[in-house]
């Protein structure tokens, strides 16, 4: 028996087609609903039984009950569809999509036009009303994205807010590639005039701190053994004689860990005589000590002391030492409040999704479920996947209060 077709929208998602005269740029003025809206349909319109947006909604709502694969949303679908009056109203459909439709919807959707909507969306809802935008640069694999070779595994490079936990865009690297020359594509479509850029050592490259300045942006870049020449500059600096500006602990499972961070003021670029830092745009130079203690398993203590260097073009009118500690410390938001999340609680690194443009479509769910749950206030988002698994209705909720 065939499948029973979309029955024509309700209000409520009837705003989701393409609004004449809106642009992608626009994205400010809508809802998420209308965003979702515009993502273009990959499918020949003949024999087209539900709408892009409503695959895309139940992809949303189903990954914010904790779906991890296309049969667990489309069985989602099923059940929540079955069982809820309410959401097949507002869906507008008596009947939920196969997990065919839905899996070859998905893997035919354009990502990065997708990345780009819910990117710009998200720019808008989390807007810095007083202070600097602090955005971390960072990439991460999909192991479970190859079929036995790394070399076929996708890699996608992420923009995350420090102060709201979301992304704000998303590129994928290419195989034979690596992450330096995406830095300017993934930036390409945010608004980073005034606010600050942290990356590994990987991006402490002179092109990007070129680039940055030139967008009105700043950057806070380690800098490790792949620039020899300029830590060894950073290394040499009288940091004997600078006081410590910041100070941290923290104490977990058994570890304690002390952070002190020094910044100094240096010149840059090198000058004729011979002076000044390799790095261009550079205003400060960074030390940060870890020291760490920890209990063994022999209840002994073992002490190690980690020393990281990096350089920003912030002055010191533009931000203290202090300052400069929590935006180093808060780039390694992305792996704990990202990276972590998305592998822990949608066992990302074992999704077995590899064909076409799946991997990235559902990398791309993940990180909108996340944005939604931040933005609603939540810190758990295990907790907060279960609250939603439990109630239908409470994904849906979540996306119409976007």
């Amino acid at each position: 028996m065939p499948a029973v077709a979309s029955s024509p929208m309700t209000p409520v998602l009837d705003q989701l087609g393409r609004e004449v005269g809106v642009e992608p740029s626009d994205v400010d003025i809508l809802s998420l609903l209308a965003v979702l809206g515009q993502v273009s349909d990959p499918r020949d319109r003949r024999g087209v039984r539900h709408r892009l947006t409503v695959v895309l909604v139940i992809g949303v709502c189903a990954v914010l009950g904790g779906m991890r694969s296309f049969v667990a949303i489309a069985q989602w679908a099923r059940d929540s569809i079955e069982t809820c009056p309410q959401l097949r109203e507002h869906l507008g459909i008596v009947q939920a999509p196969a997990e065919s439709t839905i899996r070859r919807t998905l893997q035919r959707v354009d990502p990065r036009e997708l990345d780009l909507l819910l990117g710009r969306w998200a720019q808008q809802r989390t807007r810095p009303v007083d202070g600097l935008r602090v955005v971390a640069v960072d990439g991460k694999t999909l192991r479970g994205s190859g079929r036995g070779d790394a070399g076929t595994q996708r890699h996608l490079l992420a923009a995350f807010d420090h102060t709201h936990g979301v992304v704000l865009g998303q590129v994928d690297v290419a195989a034979k590639t690596n992450e330096v020359p995406m830095l300017p594509v993934l930036l390409a479509d945010i608004d980073i005039r005034g606010s600050v850029i942290t990356a590994d050592a990987l991006h402490a490259v002179r092109s990007h701190a070129i680039y940055l300045h030139e967008r009105g942006a700043h950057y806070v870049l380690t800098v490790k053994s792949n620039q020899p020449a300029l830590r060894a500059q950073l290394a040499r600096l009288p940091w004997g004689q600078v006081s410590v500006a910041d100070r941290s602990h923290e104490h977990a499972h058994g570890r304690r860990e002390t952070r002190t961070v020094k910044t100094v003021a240096v010149a840059g670029p090198v000058g004729a005589d011979g002076t000044g830092l390799l790095f261009p745009h550079a205003a400060q130079a960074v030390k940060v000590t870890r020291t760490r203690t920890q209990r063994t398993r022999a209840k002994t203590t073992k002490r190690t002391i980690e020393t990281v260097y990096a350089i920003t073009s912030l002055d010191v009118r533009d931000a203290t030492g202090t300052e400069i500690g929590a935006i180093v410390r808060g780039h390694w938001g992305v792996e704990n409040r990202l990276h972590y999340v998305r592998d822990v609680t949608w066992d990302e690194d074992r999704s077995q999704i590899h064909t076409g443009n799946g991997p990235q479509v559902m990398a791309s769910l993940r990180n909108l479920a996340i944005t939604l749950l931040r933005l609603a206030g939540e810190t758990n988002i295990a907790a907060a996947l279960r609250h939603h698994a439990s109630n239908p209705n409470r994904p849906l909720t979540a996306l119409l209060n976007s």
